[in-house]
């Protein structure tokens, strides 16, 4: 009886162990940030705001409407710009680095990284009629908390989910990640909140974020305003080289806008974009 006690007992230390080392690595599992990447002919601009200086690359910055992107926590939003730039000509696009990622400075977090978005949507409000929001994978949280409260004539979630926590409880369900987690994203939460149509694009057989997920975060969605596409045989990390992804973007765009029912709220003014260097 003594040994099946004192093994149970160095069971559960070692379970409360694995638990404190992901409470205290999370953001290392969440947030994967990659170097500055330079591209040649594309315009880089920088935006200060709460301390840090984000990275922006900007596509077509003469067009009365834009897109601002969101990109996945390991994505060099970059990537994108050949796609985004043949396939939406009619759209200023800006796509943001987060902190720490490709030449932003600070450090990511669910807090800082909404706060930013607000940032860089008031300074791109400042120079077009019309704003999309687009975001991937962990942007599609981000993008989702924007469109809470700013005014937006489209939103775009790629391979969105229901919350961070839920990801992470369908991949560690032996533990109580819904308890551990700091930066949940809870993008069902807010939904209620965003009046603007909205596009969701589902790989089919997304292996990161779970079907049920993005499903869950469907069904929050007012039918009059949701679009759900699903991109057969896609897989998490390719669902963009799809044919027809581009196009279900520029034709989704296209489409003439609703007048919002959101009012803008009051908000500190970022410093403006300057040329990055």
């Amino acid at each position: 009886m003594r040994t099946l006690l004192t093994a149970l007992a160095l069971a559960v230390l070692a379970y409360g162990a694995i638990c404190a080392l992901l409470y205290l690595v999370q953001d290392r599992l969440l947030y994967l940030p990659h170097a500055e990447v330079t591209r040649r002919g594309a315009t880089a601009l920088r935006l200060e705001c709460g301390g840090a200086t984000l990275k922006i690359w900007e596509l077509h910055p003469e067009q009365r409407a834009a897109v601002i992107y969101f990109g996945g926590n390991a994505e060099d939003v970059s990537a994108n710009l050949a796609d985004f730039d043949a396939a939406l000509p009619d759209r200023a696009i800006y796509l943001v680095n987060y902190r720490g990622y490709g030449g932003s400075s600070g450090r990511p977090s669910e807090s800082a990284l909404i706060a930013d978005a607000g940032s860089v949507y008031d300074w791109v409000r400042r120079r077009h009629d019309r704003i999309a929001v687009m975001g991937r994978s962990l942007g599609s949280g981000v993008a989702t908390a924007l469109a809470t409260h700013r005014p937006i004539d489209r939103l775009i979630l790629i391979t969105p989910y229901d919350s961070i926590a839920n990801v992470a409880a369908d991949h560690f369900f032996w533990l109580p990640v819904r308890w551990l987690i700091k930066d949940r994203y809870d993008s069902l939460a807010r939904m209620s909140r965003v009046h603007a149509p909205v596009l969701v694009i589902v790989a089919e057989h997304d292996e990161v974020i779970l079907r049920p997920r993005s499903d869950a975060l469907s069904a929050a969605i007012p039918s009059q305003l949701r679009r759900v596409v699903v991109v057969a045989g896609a897989t998490h990390n390719d669902v963009s080289a799809f044919p027809g992804y581009l196009a279900t973007l520029g034709e989704f765009l296209r489409t003439t806008p609703p007048s919002s029912r959101q009012a803008p709220p009051q908000s500190a003014a970022p410093r403006p974009l300057t040329p990055a260097s």
